[in-house]
Formats: C-alpha cells, structure tokens, sequence
C-alpha cells in the first residue's frame, strides 16, 4: 500500500496530527484522511466506521477478487480445445472461401475494367480516325473542286485551241488559193 500512495509532507502532518489529537474529536484534516482511505479501501458499500481504516476491508477485496479469478479458471478449465480448434478452422475456411471469392470478383471486375478501356481506346482512336477522316476528305474535296475548275479552264483551251485551229485551217486554205 505504501508504494502506491508517495508520502508527502503533508502525509506525515496529518499522521502527527492524527496521534496527537484525543480520539473524540479528530481535526477536520484527520476526518479527511480517514475517509479517503476508507473510502479507497472501501469494498462498496460496507461502513468505514465500522472497519478501522479498511484493513479488513481490503483482505476481503483481495479475497474476493480471488476467488472470481478462480472461480474464472474453473470456467474455463473444461473447455473442449479440439471443439475450439474445429470452430477456428471452420472460421478460417469461410474467410478464405470469402476472400477467394473476392479475388474471384476482383479479377472480373478488372477483366472489365480492361474492356471498358480498350473501348475507350477504340473510341478514342475511332475518333482520331474519324478526324483524320474528315481531313483528308475535306482535302479531297478542296481538290476536287481546284480539279473540276482546272477542267473548267480546259474545256474553255480545248474550245479556244479548237478555234484556233479552226482559224489556222481557214488561213491556210486562204494563203493556198492566193498563192495559186
């Protein structure tokens, strides 16, 4: 008891004060230190005038408390341990069926989420695809109308070179009858 509680100087007054004053009248420091310890000591309840300073008090704590850790131990003295084993490796065996199992869930949930990105993949390249596509086909048509104007222009030199031939021809048959 003494090395839990440190003795103080204030302790060793109260002691002092406890011898030297009659037994009749205890000064309100002793009445205060009376009751703390009894109060500790104290095992619920019984009256701490009754039990000089918890003495008693605490013997019957200590072998009550005892007895509960005995009477804890004759508890569980006849437990079945092979019955606990099995108990144990039942457990053990839904925890490793569960965690199977959501391993099992996690690979498909991952087999999924694969899918979804090599769609995604597939969609975004389709789009890059189809952005390229309208590129080049806006290309395409930017040269195809440069094409049909360049065709256009030619028509116009065909007729034009048509003409001219038309024009050099008439020349020619006017310059042979001039110079026969």
């Amino acid at each position: 008891m003494s090395s839990m509680y440190p003795r103080t100087k204030e302790l060793s007054r109260t002691r002092k004060s406890l011898s030297d004053s009659p037994p009749s009248s205890p000064s309100p420091t002793a009445k205060n230190f009376r009751h703390d310890r009894a109060s500790r000591l104290d095992s619920g309840g019984a009256d701490s005038k009754a039990e000089p300073l918890g003495r008693t008090s605490s013997y019957t704590r200590r072998e009550t408390r005892l007895a509960a850790l005995n009477k804890q131990e004759d508890d569980t003295s006849p437990r079945d341990y092979k019955k606990m084993y099995e108990d144990a490796l039942a457990e053990n065996d839904k925890l490793k069926s569960r965690l199977d199992d959501s391993k099992h869930e996690l690979t498909k949930i991952r087999s999924q989420l694969d899918k979804v990105n090599q769609k995604q993949d597939r969609i975004s390249e389709r789009s890059t695809v189809l952005e390229s596509e309208k590129r080049e086909k806006q290309a395409l048509e930017k040269r195809v109308t440069d094409m049909e104007e360049e065709l256009k222009v030619l028509t116009e030199l065909k007729s034009d070179n048509q003409r001219l031939k038309d024009e050099n021809g008439a020349l020619i048959r006017v310059i042979s009858k001039l110079s026969k």
